[in-house]
């Protein structure tokens, strides 16, 4: 064992609690603090018992002054940079990955299709065929119209009917689904 061996070990003996206090003053919570200090020692005591050739050592067994509180701070502050820098980048992108509510089974699917299947027999004929066209065949009201030999006012009234059976058979749809294009509110809106 090297003397700076017993420099960290003197560290942690009489400066443990300044090199906790420290850390908590970064973080702002006790068991980060705790774990930024114990992460710090692990990385220093890391690179202290590599062989000497290697470049980025800290020889504390040199002469000279030596510092491994500085050593101990400095690898503090970097983890601590580290993880905020990390919970930063996590925070912009967790959006993206969906929860588990946003997770579906794989027969969301097929139970979907049954559901729209089974609350477009309720409506009429004239209103399930003005709903097909433009929610599943996307076209415009005009196109129905002319499709259908119907007026516009007559599809728009149709598609409005529409809307309030299907709403009372498969549920009112949230207000995310709502924007989305694709979704039957989110087609009504344009």
């Amino acid at each position: 064992m090297g003397n700076w061996d017993a420099e960290l070990t003197d560290l942690v003996t009489h400066r443990g609690r300044a090199l906790l206090s420290y850390a908590y003053m970064l973080s702002g919570h006790p068991r980060e603090a705790e774990d930024l200090v114990q992460d710090a020692l692990v990385k220093v005591c890391s690179r202290l018992r590599r062989p000497a050739s290697s470049a980025d050592t800290y020889d504390l067994d040199a002469e000279g002054p030596t510092d491994p509180e500085g050593y101990v701070r400095r690898a503090i502050l970097t983890l601590y940079l580290d993880r905020y820098r990390r919970r930063q980048r996590w925070s912009a992108l967790k959006h993206l990955v969906p929860g588990n509510a946003d997770v579906r089974g794989a027969d969301h699917a097929a139970n979907a299709r049954v559901d729209v299947s089974a609350a477009l027999r309720r409506l009429t004929p004239k209103q399930r065929t003005c709903i097909v066209l433009r929610y599943f065949e996307d076209l415009t009201v005009p196109q129905i119209a002319a499709a259908t030999g119907m007026a516009e006012g007559t599809v728009k009234r149709h598609l409005f009917d529409a809307m309030s059976p299907l709403r009372g058979a498969l549920g009112d749809l949230d207000e995310a689904k709502r924007t989305t294009p694709g979704t039957l509110e989110g087609r009504a809106a344009r």
